[in-house]
């Protein structure tokens, strides 16, 4: 009998160590395919990328295809590169224009509707539509709108006394033009996301400051604000991502001009990589501007950490 329990106490704990480790085996081969998946369309083509920038590959010059003689000529020749500087900076008040003004828009819109009837839900949807639109869609949307011909913006002012000329070929308005389609497109995402930390607010402290005596401005400052904060902030991350992304509407509407006015980073390395088949110096704008949109999201997940 003692040996028959000195066994079944030795087994007990063997059994117990056994099931984490097994649990853990079956989690791994269920993740297994998915990861699979997201090293094959992710991880391998990032690294790809990374070798391509440190060879001066051309299709001009096939001799010297993966020649790692020199892996930093590509980043130092990046430096000293006018052309790409300027499209930072481009790129940079793209981003701070359509992300601040889509935040506002959003914003402001999910407050007017926030309410539970039937008609704002209508109105909520409708105001979708654009998010999810196809860009190239958008693209050519805009793309009608700013063209005086066939605008029917430009007749109805046109009609009113005030002509207007093209947006998208003046080079003091062509980045704003960009930043309204950019802004049109994607304002409804800030809004949903707003809407629903709105929905999410207890009504109790709404109405304490309401029979407190605060105006609405006071109950939004010091309530409804400090609610929304971190959603904003997670908006805010996610918008600047997506900002850029905005290559279709650069495309269509600008195609970088007038001059390079509107020629943003991401439109500088495709032309780089696919109208000049440097294909090396490409990859070396692609690999920085991934470091420095990760290096962004950090700095923007740590300030809506914080607050």
């Amino acid at each position: 009998m003692a040996t028959i329990s000195s066994s079944g106490a030795l087994a007990a704990p063997r059994i117990a160590r056994g099931w984490p480790a097994q649990r853990r085996f079956a989690l791994s081969l269920g993740l297994a395919p998915s990861l699979t998946v997201l090293v094959a369309i992710t991880l391998l083509p990032a690294a790809a990328l990374l070798l391509l920038s440190l060879t001066p590959l051309s299709l001009l010059d096939p001799v010297k295809t993966f020649t790692f003689a020199d892996p930093l000529v590509n980043y130092r020749n990046l430096l000293h590169d006018q052309r790409f500087l300027h499209s930072i900076w481009v790129q940079a008040r793209l981003s701070l224009y359509s992300v601040t003004l889509q935040l506002l828009a959003g914003l402001g819109v999910a407050l007017l509707l926030n309410a539970r009837q039937a008609l704002f839900g209508f109105i909520r949807s409708a105001f979708l539509i654009p998010m999810v639109l196809p860009p190239i869609v958008v693209a050519l949307i805009w793309k009608i709108l700013y063209t005086p011909d066939v605008s029917p913006m430009h007749r109805l002012l046109r009609s009113l006394g005030m002509p207007v000329h093209s947006l998208i070929t003046n080079p003091d308005t062509a980045l704003g033009a960009i930043t309204v389609a950019e802004t049109w497109q994607w304002f409804p995402f800030t809004m949903l996301m707003v809407l629903a930390a709105l929905q999410m607010i207890p009504d109790d402290p709404l109405e304490a400051a309401r029979i407190d005596g605060a105006s609405s401005w006071q109950v939004f400052r010091h309530v409804v604000f400090p609610y929304i904060r971190p959603v904003l902030a997670i908006a805010a991350l996610f918008r600047l991502i997506d900002s850029f992304k905005a290559f279709p509407l650069i495309y269509v509407l600008t195609n970088g001009g007038p001059g390079s006015v509107t020629e943003v980073t991401n439109y500088y390395g495709f032309l780089q990589a696919f109208n000049f088949s440097y294909w090396g110096y490409g990859s070396a704008i692609a690999v920085l501007m991934l470091a420095g949109v990760f290096l962004l999201s950090w700095l923007i997940g740590r300030l809506g950490g914080e607050s």
